[in-house]
């Protein structure tokens, strides 16, 4: 079910099917193992079962003899071939420790599945069979998987850096310090909380692949990557192989979802590249679903230790947070910054006026964690919302009260927080209003006081969450105040053939969120053409050689946004045709339905069909002007984007196993002006299940020795289909004001508003058990012991 608003729908806001779909689901579309490539040599890799070890000594002899094997290579042998450490593009602070990480270790393993020597061979089974003939002795370690015992430096990891702390980033606001002692000191309310973000696997339905193809002669080399980010990943590969960039191409294939584990600079692809610039032959390699739980990040993994302040009337006055930040072993391309994505949203959707915030990150012997789908902002507005439940019921009122109590009003925005970031729009009570109807909040209330009675066996909880998101990430000049090493700019092309079809070379690189259809909308919108008219090029360096890729909701308000004003730059320049050819003042002229016309004599007109000839033949031209029409355009936003919304989750508890059943559950979500609902419901869908997941399901479970003790699909658990509510939608419209077409970001919306809406609902329902707070994942087993903890306390 789904609720929207009634505004009449053009192009942009009609739900047209995207044009990606049937490829994808007849098994038309080509991923990069689909690729064939004769003669390609198969990469297999030799990973270490420890968690923590030296190597002592690594014999290749029987591997290198196996049938079909061509190469076996150990780190050492390989180190000649890099330029430099595998990237990391985020160093946070000046003082940030960060290991030198190479795609094959050469004297000590840090993380199950590190690598340790590469096997390559005439085809993938022949690799992977004679990895198993490799000997490797190890001088084992002890591991570190514990954040607290990490920051201890019991163990050190990296022996070159003397310490497991890799940073301690502190967001310092001018006149805050002593104030926010002075608030919590003269507070009426306070409450002081600890939440884990546990692990999460992001099992992506196709595995990471890879196909590195050199051409026979001028060194020019082709990669193929289920990636999403080609551009920076063609960028790191030259960096970090020493290749002129201009020889190097990256293309993305179909790629079978990423949600920012695809977001990265990975071993694999600069070893396929070097291997294929050493043999001369393609090399290629394909992740197993065993292999991508140790070999591609994590996402999450922190200790968050949350402190409100509020008055008598439970108006919070200050935020104190505390983070500890689980890296793992290795800091891949954004791992440092992660918690800083967060960093800014931990007051959440409130208008609280003193705020405290710092994050300490710590090394362990596990697989480095990195970006995965919300990047920070689910974490952050975890912590916020359960803190903010946490003081309803020690203030003794109801959660949705205490929000509305602290929201930030409508007519505050545009409004400065107290980081100095400035949210767009919002109007949080409206959307907390609709999502309370559509859950019938207040119905839900009543049906508790009649079952959740002493000795009730299943009891019934109701939770929300409010959240915003920072997404879009720019202008740049922001991104180089926290360190970033990229920018926030977009690029576009638009070009109009002279048949009057349309050609977009797009930045953006997609991975399911309907780029085609969405740009091609944009475009129609713009030029009065048929979406079908229009064709949208991307993920492909050599195509469209400027951009800064897909990730963190920014492709919509800085890639779409970008590919609007190459639109209006290409109208701009059929203007100045069609008044010369129809000897009229430009001022004069009106654009619409893909026709200019002179204003008050509509039969004088000229459709843009004939104007893109006319730039074609360049026979008649205004002076100076140059032929063909076409605009290119590179955006840097003026600020961020700022979605939002209210997720209320119903729920239903039997007491005596723990098992959660989800009655309900309803997310309210407003990413300004929707370009296609059809894609943002998918986007808000696949969001919430992915929250839901680390709620009630997900976590990468480690023992003492460092071993991930599910990483199959067989023991870590995704939800099933059957595991999955029905959603109930809901939108509200309220369009940015820095961008033309006024929209934000919808990508990571549900994960952010999932989570804590869920377990705020399974602490609802266990609250009349003395029931303070269930860990995630909300398994039966962890509510179940919920529950037990609460009895024998009360016995006590």
């Amino acid at each position: 079910m789904t609720v929207t608003d009634d505004r009449p729908a053009g192009v942009l806001g009609s739900r047209l099917l995207r044009r990606e779909d049937p490829a994808l689901l007849t098994g038309e579309a080509k991923y990069t193992n689909d690729l064939h490539l004769p003669g390609a040599l198969h990469l297999a890799l030799v990973r270490s079962p420890h968690a923590h070890a030296r190597i002592v000594s690594i014999d290749l002899s029987a591997a290198k003899a196996a049938a079909g094997v061509v190469a076996a290579y150990t780190g050492a042998e390989l180190a000649g071939l890099w330029a430099a450490p595998m990237p990391c593009a985020w160093p946070v602070t000046a003082d940030m420790k960060n290991p030198a990480h190479f795609p094959v270790a050469t004297t000590k393993v840090a993380y199950v599945g590190d690598a340790v020597a590469v096997v390559l061979a005439t085809s993938e089974t022949a690799a992977r069979d004679a990895v198993e003939l490799v000997d490797v002795r190890y001088d084992k370690l002890p591991a570190v998987i514990d954040l607290e015992d990490a920051l201890s430096d019991r163990v050190v990891i990296h022996d070159e850096l003397g310490t497991n702390k890799s940073y301690k980033w502190d967001l310092k606001i001018e006149g805050h310090e002593g104030a926010i002692d002075q608030a919590f000191a003269a507070a009426a309310h306070t409450v002081k909380e600890r939440y884990v973000q546990q692990r999460l696997l992001p099992m992506a339905m196709e595995p990471r692949a890879v196909a590195a193809v050199p051409q026979p002669f001028g060194g020019d080399m082709t990669l193929y990557s289920a990636t999403q980010v080609p551009h920076i990943l063609k960028v790191m590969t030259a960096l970090t192989l020493g290749i002129p960039e201009h020889q190097m191409r990256v293309v993305c294939p179909a790629v079978g979802g990423g949600f920012g584990s695809k977001l990265n600079v990975y071993a694999e692809e600069l070893l396929c590249v070097a291997l294929a610039r050493k043999h001369k032959l393609p090399v290629r390699w394909n992740e197993e679903r065993g292999e991508n739980a140790h070999a591609t990040i994590h996402g999450r993994g922190q200790i968050q230790d949350m402190e409100l302040a509020a008055d008598a009337d439970g108006r919070i006055t200050a935020v104190r947070v505390r983070i500890l930040g689980d890296m793992g072993a290795y800091l891949q391309l954004v791992t440092p910054g992660i918690p800083l994505l967060g960093a800014f949203l931990y007051a959440g959707v409130y208008d609280i006026p003193l705020y405290d915030f710092s994050c300490t990150s710590v090394f362990t012997t596990m697989t480095p964690t990195d970006a995965y789908r919300g990047a920070g902002r689910p974490e952050a507005t975890y912590a916020i919302e359960r803190a903010v439940d946490a003081l309803a019921d020690k203030m003794g009122i109801d959660p949705m009260e205490l929000r509305k109590r602290n929201f930030i009003r409508k007519e505050q925005f545009p409004y400065t927080a107290m980081t100095g970031l400035v949210y767009d729009s919002g109007d949080h009570l409206a959307a907390a209003q609709m999502a309370a109807g559509l859950a019938d909040y207040d119905g839900v209330r009543a049906r508790q006081a009649t079952q959740n009675v002493p000795g009730a066996k299943k009891r019934l909880g109701i939770g929300q969450a409010s959240y915003f998101e920072m997404c879009g990430l720019a202008p740049s000049r922001v991104l180089a105040s926290l360190n970033y090493s990229a920018g926030g700019w977009e690029a576009a092309t638009v070009r109009v053939l002279p048949t009057n079809k349309i050609q977009v070379v797009t930045g953006t690189s997609p991975h399911g969120q309907g780029h085609e259809t969405s740009w091609s909308m944009i475009v129609a919108d713009k030029l009065g053409v048929s979406p079908d008219d229009v064709d949208v090029l991307h993920s492909d360096t050599a195509i469209a050689p400027l951009g800064l890729d897909t990730y963190g909701s920014r492709s919509l308000p800085v890639g779409g946004v970008a590919i609007a004003i190459a639109c209006d730059k290409v109208i701009d320049k059929a203007k100045k045709i069609a008044a010369h050819q129809l000897e009229a003042n430009e001022d004069d002229l009106e654009f619409a339905g893909g026709t200019f016309s002179v204003k008050g004599t509509p039969e004088r007109s000229m459709p843009l069909a004939a104007i893109a000839f006319e730039a074609f033949t360049a026979h008649n031209l205004p002076d100076g002007l140059e032929p063909n029409l076409e605009a290119h355009v590179t955006y840097d936003p003026p600020n961020f984007s700022w979605p939002f919304g209210t997720h209320i989750c119903t729920v239903e508890i039997d007491v005596e196993t723990g098992q959660v059943e989800v009655l309900q559950y309803v997310a309210v979500d407003d990413c300004g002006n929707q370009v296609n609902p059809l894609i943002v419901e998918g986007q808000v869908h696949g969001g919430v299940i992915q929250g839901l997941a680390q709620a009630l399901f997900e976590e990468a479970v480690y023992d003492t020795e460092g071993n991930l003790k599910n990483a199959s699909l067989a023991e870590y658990l995704v939800p099933a289909a059957s595991d999955v509510p029905g959603l109930t939608l809901g939108h509200t419209i309220t369009p940015s004001p820095t961008n033309q077409l006024g929209v934000k970001g919808i990508g990571e919306a549900g994960t952010i508003g999932a989570a804590p809406a869920v377990i705020n609902a399974v602490v609802d329902a266990l609250s009349g058990l003395g029931v303070t707070s269930v860990p995630m994942p909300a398994s039966p087993h962890n509510v179940w012991k919920a529950i037990q903890a609460a009895q024998n306390g009360a016995s006590k």
